[in-house]
This record gives C-alpha cells, structure tokens and sequence, in this order.
C-alpha cells in the first residue's frame, strides 16, 4: 500500500502554536481522505519550529467505485418537488431518471447514480491546496508581492517550499503536483539554516528522516524534548548540580530548535539575594533557559543556568554562554533593583494616611504601605463591583464571619484579609504577575507577621485547580473562602454568571475551590447564611442566593463524580435547601455503605415498589388514609411493618439529629424483612376500601421514613 509524505516549510512557527498546528494538519488531511472514499493504515505528525510534517502509511491508491440510489417524488408529484429532486440527484431531466413501482405507493422516481473512483493523487492534489487556504492559525499573515491581492495566500509565517511524495516502498514514489500561490509542491526540502542551508532531495518518510538528521534537524518533538533533558541532567551532573526540571519550559525550547545543544551559563552570586522564584522567571521568561540548584541544597538556587542553541558553535559554546550571561545579568539587575525597591518607603506616604487609617495599617511596615497605596489609587477590580479597596473591606468583614466557624483566630483573619492583596502594589508582582500571593507571604515575613498571616498572602488564593492543594491553616481557609465568596456573590449581584462554555471571571473554579476547601477540611458551613451576609455588601445588587446554591450543587456534583460517586446518590441526597456541603458528601458516603450491603440492596427494591403502588394510586385519585389506623389491620405482616416503620422512624430521625447518618442508614435497614414480609402476605388493593386506604397510608409511612435520609425514587437499581 502507498504512503504519504507531506511537509509545509516555512519561516519560524512560534513555539506555542506547534504542536497544536501539526495535530490540526493531521485531523484535517485525514478527515478529508476518508470523507473522499480512501483509507489509511497509520497517520503521525512532526514539528520543527520551521517545518510541519506528516506521515501516513497504508493509504488506498485509489477511493471505490460509487453506485447508489436517490429515491425521488411519486411520478405525479407537482414540479417544484421534481425539480427538487433532479438538484439533489445531479440530473438534467426528469427522462434520466427510472420509475419503480411499490403496490402500495404507486410509481416513483429512482436516480441511479454511479461515481467512478479517483487516483489518491488526484484527491491529495486537491485536498492539501484547499486545507493550506484554510488553515486555523490563531494569527496568519500574507507576504511578498501577492499580498496585495484579495484572497492571497495567508500563513502563520511566510510558506516557503511544500514537499508531497507518495507511493509504495517496492516503486519509485510520485510527486504529488499542486500549487498554491506560485508554491509548488516538489520533493525538495532544506535542512538547518546554518549547518546545512542546501536542497535535499527525498523520496519518502524514512529517508527523509535520515537526511534531515544528517542536515542537522531532529525531525520528532518529543526527541528533541529528551536530548534537551539528557543533556541538561548530565551537564548539571558534571558541575555538581541539580537541574531544576520545568516541562512548560521544556516543550517550548524544544519548539525553538531544530538541532538543540545544550550549554551552561553562569552570572553573579550577589544575585542568589533575589527570591528563587524571582530568579527562576527572571531567567525563563526573558532568556528561555533553566535555573540550577548545588545537589542536596533543598530549594536554594545555583548561580549556574542552562541554555539550548539551535548551533554546534566551533569555540564549543562558550561565546554563546557568555553573550546570554549578559542577558541574564541585566536582567536579574532589574529584578534585585524591584525586590529592594518593594523593601523600603514609598515616595508618596504623606497621601496615604487616610486609607492607612481605614485599614489600620502601619506606615512604617513596607507591605502596609502597599496597600494603603492600593486603596489610595482606586485601583478597578470591576467596573460594577468597585475599587480593590472596597474589596478587600468586603473580604475583611466576610472572614472576620467565618473565622470562628474555620476555628481561626478572629484578629489574625482581619490582618491577614487586609494585606492578602497588598503584593499587587509591588515591583516584582508588577513584573511577574504570577509571583503575586508568593511575594506576598515573602514580604509579610520580613517585615515580622505572624506565620499564620503570612502563609494567607500566598494559600488564599488556592486551590487553582483541581490538582492543586487546598489550604489547612485556619487563618488562609477563612481568607481564602471570603476572597471566592466575595468573588461569587459580587458576579452573581451584577448578573454576571457563567454560560454554556463561557466563563471569564473564573467563576466555576471559584465555586469548586469552595466546596474542596469545606470538604478537605472537614468544614459544616451554612451556605445560605454567608450568602446573605455576601450579598448584603452589595449596594443595589440582588441576592440570588439560591441560585447560587444550584450552580453550587452543581459544582459538589462534579467533585463528587471525579471522587467515584455514583451521580443517582448524589441527586438522592441533594434537596434545593441542602447549604451544609460536608453533610452532603456524609449523607452520600453513609448511603453508598448502605447500599453496598444486602440489606441496603433489598431495602431499596422494597421501597421503590412501595413508592410505585402509592404513585399509581395516587395517579388513579385512590383515597389514601391520612393515618394509619392499626384497629384496620388484617394480617400480622401489616402489625410488624407499622412497628418497624415507627421504630425506624424514630431511629432515623434522632440519628439525623446527632448528624450520623450511619446510624440513620442502619435504622431504615432494619426495614428490610418486615418490607418484604409484607409484599409477600399482604395484598395492598383489598376490596374493603378503608383497609385498602390504610395499607397505602402504610406505604406512605415506609416513603416519608426513608425520605428522611434520601430520595430512595432517584437511585438506580
């Protein structure tokens, strides 16, 4: 079977488009073969930060031949029908049609179509021109003279050559012809810029492989991924350090070269004063390169750093390490100059009393200064919810709510709350917005906060993700529920919820940092009352408390989902009131044991056919009693269920009471026998109707009792 080799050459794609560009290329050659009748074997993608590649193997030579019927309008259907069906058909005239006959339809219209198959020349040449035109780059831009006409050819870089070879391994491939705008496709390529700039010719995948390496190109990402990591490991080795591994790093140097050497680059040990952090974005996002620790040093950094170029220099390097060791010193410069500067007064501090004042901030502390300065300049943190001082106030008054729920001390919550976003008014958060929460926590303990405040800087922003831990201080948890509270009921106040896939502000992320908080840590929290008191701080906005709860359970739901529940026992438990999280997940954990258990099993079958002679009854208007009359009992199973039912009852409910829900689920199952006992002896619908009415106010009672701990109708089984 044939095979496809095609490459698009062009100037330098940026690294972050790369991998996603050759996936694309891959989906839409392969979709558009399969939806032209061909089929292929196998289909891999390539990159280079120059180049797109794709191997596909096994490809049919040619697509079927296609025979089919189109069958059209009864033969005295009005014209418009008829000439509907000859456009969809592809005919001229009514006279290239056949008539068939059905004995109960009468005679109508049948086009039979035949389609020969076509070369997979002829469709490649057709499809990639076609696939190149509409190729979604996230920015595309037109080059050269041809610019300047309407429709020219748009790309993430200028195009520069296309190769498209195809045949078996046993013949000589073809090169498949096509052009677009003055490209045309050949079997021509060309290999690194420097080492190796002239034409190569090739044939098919495997050898142009070998004469691309040759030419100095690793073709596949993932292998210049793992020579970069190789050699970077080794070279720190050797110089006694640990490389400090970064695999977003990692993907986009690998996206940068196309023949990676590894160096090692070195700058001054004055600047180790510099936070870690600082150091190691410092140097990633400007210069792409690796920071180094001394092995066995915990998280102290090295003033060594590791460099990937794209050329195999004759001094070995060594021009290269230096000229990026400029680079790196000047800009770790800049970064000592921001992380001093952070440390000292602020040039305005006479226009900063008055917010100083309203926070109960010390000037004197550089972190205070901060933000009394971030309160001072208004700064926005939405048009319709104001200013983050006005925030932080809203934030400061909701911990200061859930400090003695969380078990935190209420004066180092307000501390905390207050200088939580203080770091945003600094020099190094301004550069590196992503250190903001880190810097934070660095600067509270330099100027002596309490640990516990300190750590909220940083953790009162987490979780960020599902994989990212919770906070368990009890100071960070009530700061970080306040900053999430405030943002939810702040966007729902504005009417400002999240839709379909849209969600800008976050919110959905907010809303399950919420719920892993309250559940990972244990926390009973009545959603509904701090919801109350949230909303309250918003002047004008409207409480949508419960509907925010909805999208809350919402949120619980799909924790729960990833954590293994099953989805029925969660909508068993949940109610529209249900605000306690934790209780939630309780209810859901005792029912799924219950469950799990013989008992549970049979109970739950018994329930549910109770559930559905009461619904079907009730449907049919039957008179139901409004309270079981034991002097109307017939039979001894009737005795027993009534006195089970009222045991449980009990049972259950006081459990529910002290919050067991265990307990409340072993209640119910004592259930089990006198249920089936019941159904076993008792017939339901007996012809007196007082003891029928009073047997279904007997079912009533098992459904009420249950009821008390889920809603045994939604589970499955």
């Amino acid at each position: 079977m044939p095979d496809l080799l095609l490459e698009l050459r062009s100037e330098e794609i940026p690294a972050r488009m790369q991998r996603k560009a050759a996936g694309d290329l891959r989906k839409m050659l392969t979709d558009g073969l399969v939806e032209a009748g061909l089929t292929y074997e196998a289909a891999r993608e390539y990159w280079t930060p120059r180049r797109l590649a794709l191997d596909i193997r096994g490809l049919t030579p040619r697509s079927k031949d296609i025979r089919e019927e189109i069958k059209g309008p009864s033969t005295t259907a009005p014209e418009q029908a008829v000439q509907g069906f000859l456009r969809k058909a592809g005919l001229s005239s009514i006279a290239e049609a056949h008539v068939h006959s059905d004995p109960r339809k009468g005679d109508f219209y049948v086009a039979h179509i035949s389609k020969p198959g076509r070369a997979a020349e002829e469709i490649i040449a057709e499809l990639v021109p076609g696939i190149i035109k509409s190729f979604p780059w996230p920015k595309s831009m037109r080059w050269g003279p041809a610019s300047a006409k309407p429709g020219s050819l748009r790309w993430v870089r200028p195009l520069q050559s296309i190769v498209c070879t195809f045949g078996p391994e046993t013949e000589e491939p073809v090169v498949v012809d096509f052009e677009i705008d003055g490209i045309r496709a050949g079997n021509v390529t060309y290999g690194h810029r420097f080492h190796a700039p002239g034409a190569i010719t090739v044939r098919r995948f495997d050898d142009y492989v070998a004469k691309l390496e040759a030419a100095k190109v690793v073709l596949d990402a993932d292998r210049r991924k793992e020579i970069i990591l190789h050699d970077a490991r080794n070279i720190a080795f050797a110089n006694g350090l640990d490389l400090v591994e970064d695999e977003g790093l990692l993907e986009e140097v690998s996206g940068l070269v196309e023949w990676p050497v590894v160096l090692m680059g070195e700058f001054e040990q004055d600047f180790l004063t510099i936070p870690g952090e600082v150091i190691r974005l410092t140097i990633r996002a400007n210069q792409k390169c690796f920071v180094t620790r001394p092995q066995g040093a915990g998280e102290d950094l090295s003033n060594r750093f590791i460099l990937v170029a794209n050329i195999e220099a004759n001094d070995g390097g060594k021009e290269i390490a230096y000229g990026n060791g400029k680079v790196v010193r000047a800009r770790l410069s800049d970064a000592l100059y921001f992380w001093k500067t952070d440390q000292g007064d602020l040039p305005d501090l006479d226009q900063l009393r008055e917010s100083a004042a309203k926070f109960d901030l010390d000037l004197k502390k550089p972190l205070d200064q901060r933000m009394a300065r971030l309160d001072h300049l208004n700064v926005t943190f939405h048009a319709k919810l104001g200013t983050q001082g006005a925030r932080v106030e809203r934030i400061k008054r909701l911990a200061e709510e859930l400090a003695p729920v969380v078990g935190a001390d209420p004066a180092l919550v307000a501390r905390a709350a207050v200088l939580a976003k203080a770091d945003l008014q600094t020099e190094v958060v301004g550069e590196f917005p992503e250190l903001q929460g880190a810097m934070g926590r660095k600067y509270a303990l330099l100027q002596g906060e309490h640990a516990s405040v300190a750590a909220a800087a940083e953790e009162h922003y987490k979780p960020q993700g599902p994989s990212d831990r919770v906070p368990t201080d009890p100071v960070s948890v009530a700061v970080a529920l306040a900053d999430k509270l405030d943002t939810l009921t702040g966007f729902w106040a504005i009417d400002e919820k999240p839709t379909g896939s849209k969600d800008p502000f976050a919110l959905r992320r907010a809303a399950l940092g919420v719920v892993r908080i309250l559940i990972e840590n244990r926390i009973r929290l009545a959603l509904t009352s701090i919801f109350a008191k949230a909303f309250a701080n918003f002047v004008g906005g409207a409480d949508q408390s419960s509907d925010l709860l909805a999208f809350f359970h919402d949120r619980l739901k799909v924790y729960l989902r990833d954590q293994g529940a099953r989805h029925d026992l969660i909508d068993a438990v949940i109610t529209p009131q249900s605000d306690d999280l934790l209780q939630i997940v309780r209810r859901v954990e005792a029912l799924g044991s219950l469950l799990d258990t013989e008992e549970g099993k049979n109970l739950l079958a018994g329930t549910k056919r109770a559930a559905n002679i009461l619904a079907a009854e009730e449907k049919k208007k039957t008179l139901v009693a409004e309270a079981v009359q034991p002097a109307l009992f017939r039979e001894e199973a009737e005795k027993k269920l009534n006195a089970a039912v009222n045991q449980a009852e009990k049972e259950a409910g006081q459990a529910i009471q002290n919050e067991d829900f265990s307990a409340a689920m072993l209640a119910l199952s004592v259930l089990r026998e006198p249920v089936d006992s019941f159904f076993e002896g008792v017939l339901v619908n007996d012809e007196d109707q007082a003891v029928r009415a009073n047997r279904l106010a007997l079912l009533a009672r098992i459904r009420t009792a249950t009821d008390q701990v889920a809603d045994f109708s939604k589970i499955v089984g």
